[in-house]
Parts: structure tokens; C-alpha cells; sequence
């Protein structure tokens, strides 16, 4: 299947997206189909529903700037690890690489007039009406929580696009988790490298511990509460969603199947 920009625009206004909305976007543009003009379509599409009112939101981290005791530096021996720490190069928001996020991510961090977070592994990008506000301010210990750039797009009534991705890429749910009440959940460190007026440094910050395993069940259980609407773009399957009742609902279940 072959889909041009104005086939975009068209597909995916029909699965409900419009001018003036703020929508967090996950996409992989391999399972729409062929694409002409590949992420640089798909995020001209977008921008044109959304429009001068709109925002689009993505996730730009990067987490290999994290300790490598965590696992994310599984290619390095062990005895490597002290030189990763001492080495490895201070996030600079205009210039390190998305990591994971797609080849739509990592162009939509360069876009003309992207705004991008300041959080050393978990920043996110914008352009559009509020990208300035959404992506401003992001503490980095509080990655996910209140005054996030999630709990802003919370604020402003936002939207969540699963294009050809499951709920197991939806971290509107991490936000969720800052707000569920649940045995398990528990404070870590974390390290990563950041620039401290004009220096790298290596710091180590607190913040919530994340856990994305039972995403899916919970996306699975939200569709069938919620008989929300799975719609195609292409051959990907489309969600989209107001992000503030699955946040509220993703909760809720949180607090009722987590132990």
C-alpha cells in the first residue's frame, strides 16, 4: 500500500483527529505501509489537521545517558563501566539522538521550531501552539509527574496517537503510575550525564521506578471498558484517545491489579 501526505491527512482525520488538538504521537511508520516521503510525510500530515492552534507532542529519550548498571549498556563489559560513567557525552538537547523512538522521533526533535525537554534520558519534543510550555521546566527527578510534560498535556485536555503501536509505547501510562497508589511503588537513583554551566558532569538524581510490563493487559482492558474504536491508516492499527479519561482510568486500575 502507497500513501501520500493528502492520503494521510484524509485517513487520519477520519479516525477523529482535528484542528487545535495537542496530541502525544507514538508512531512506527513501517507498519502504516509505503509512505511517500517517509517521516517527513507523516509529520507534515499531522501538522496540517492540527494546524497553527495544534501541538504535536513525541517522546525524544535517551536512555543509554542512564547508569550502565541498569542494563541499558548491555553491548559494554563490565570492567568498561567506570569509563562510561566518566565518558559518556552531557545530553545536549540540540544535539543528542533520540534513542528507539523511530525514525518519525528523531526527525520531529529537529522540525523547525521544535521545542525539546531538558530531561537528560526521558525528554520530549513538541512544535505547535504550546511546545514551549509543554516541553519547559522538566524536572529531572520527576520525569513522569505532576508539572511533566505528560501532567501538562493532562492539563490541556490533550490526546494520545497509537499509530501502529500498542499501549505497551503509551507513556501517558507512567503518569498514571505517579498517581496510583500501590504497594510496590518505590523511589530509585538513576544517573545520567548533564552539562552543569557549561561543564559535564556525571549526577546522580532520584526518581520514581517505571514499570511497563502489564501495559498491554491494561490496554487490553481499557479497549473492552471502553469499546474504544481501533481505526486503520494505511495497514497500522490507529487508537485515538483523550489522554486525561486513560490516564484517570489507568489509575484507578493501577491501584486495583498492581501489587
Amino acid at each position: 500500500m502507497i500513501l501520500t501526505k493528502e492520503d494521510l491527512v484524509s485517513q487520519f482525520t477520519n479516525c477523529g483527529l482535528t484542528k487545535g488538538q495537542h496530541i502525544l504521537v507514538h508512531a512506527s511508520l513501517s507498519q502504516l505501509g509505503y509512505v511517500v516521503g517517509g517521516p517527513e510525510t507523516f509529520i507534515r500530515s499531522l501538522l496540517e489537521i492540527v494546524g497553527e492552534e495544534g501541538t504535536l507532542m513525541m517522546p525524544s529519550q535517551t536512555w543509554k545517558n542512564l547508569d550502565p548498571s541498569t542494563g541499558v549498556h548491555w553491548d559494554a563489559p563490565t570492567e568498561g563501566w567506570p569509563l562510561i560513567r566518566e565518558h559518556w557525552p552531557a545530553y545536549n538537547k540540540e544535539i543528542t539522538p533520540a534513542i528507539g523512538m523511530g525514525a518519525v522521533a528523531e526527525m520531529f526533535r529537529k522540525w523547525p521550531g521544535a521545542a525539546r525537554s531538558d530531561h537528560p534520558a526521558r525528554s520530549v519534543a513538541a512544535v505547535g501552539k504550546h511546545a514551549e510550555y509543554l516541553t519547559q521546566g522538566h524536572d529531572i527527578s520527576n520525569i513522569f509527574g505532576s508539572g511533566s510534560p505528560l501532567d501538562k498535556l493532562y492539563q490541556l485536555h490533550g490526546y494520545v496517537l497509537l499509530a501502529g503501536v500498542g499501549y505497551d509505547k503509551s507513556t501517558s501510562l507512567h503518569l498514571a503510575e505517579t498517581r496510583a497508589d500501590f504497594p510496590a511503588k518505590k523511589r530509585v537513583l538513576e544517573s545520567s550525564a548533564i552539562l552543569v554551566e557549561g561543564k559535564r558532569k556525571w549526577v546522580t538524581y532520584e526518581t520514581q521506578a517505571v514499570e511497563d510490563e502489564d501495559f498491554i493487559r491494561l490496554g487490553e482492558a481499557y479497549d473492552q471498558e471502553m469499546n474504544v474504536p481501533v481505526y486503520k491508516v494505511g495497514q497500522a492499527d490507529i487508537r485515538f484517545l483523550e489522554q486525561r479519561p486513560l490516564v484517570d482510568w489507568a489509575t484507578s486500575w493501577m491501584e486495583k491489579n498492581r501489587l
